[in-house]
């Protein structure tokens, strides 16, 4: 059974940083491309961030282009995302996937990701 658990959303002041973690099991971690998407209030999910399966190339939606930076590390299937200059509009409950999309540009269709968690809860207070 795939399990995906997100962690490190918060409240933040606008500026602020945030640190999201999210460890899978269940699956090989290194064989699927892994994302990780927001959904404010009344609005769609949209993708953040994408990497690629192995590590291979990331790609960012252009609102988060130099300030939020994705990661993994293999050895404890757990992927990051680096939050910087936090803005208002950055809030959101932030989602972590896997699945066999192959990440190029700045769109990432949550269609294209198979499992997901059950999100942590990022404010960011002006």
């Amino acid at each position: 059974q795939v399990q995906v658990v997100e962690s490190g959303g918060g409240l933040v002041q606008a500026g602020g940083s945030l640190r999201l973690s999210c460890t899978v099991s269940g699956l090989t971690f290194s064989d699927h491309a892994m994302g990780w998407f927001r959904q404010a209030p009344g609005k769609e999910r949209e993708g953040v961030s994408c990497i690629n399966r192995n590590g291979g190339s990331t790609t960012y939606t252009d609102s988060v282009k130099g300030r939020f930076t994705i990661s993994h590390d293999n050895a404890k299937n757990t992927l990051y995302l680096q939050m910087n200059s936090l803005k208002p509009d950055d809030t959101g409950m932030y989602y972590c996937a896997a699945g066999t999309w192959i990440c190029r540009g700045a769109t990432i269709p949550p269609a294209g990701f198979t499992f997901w968690g059950q999100g942590t809860q990022v404010t960011v207070s002006s």
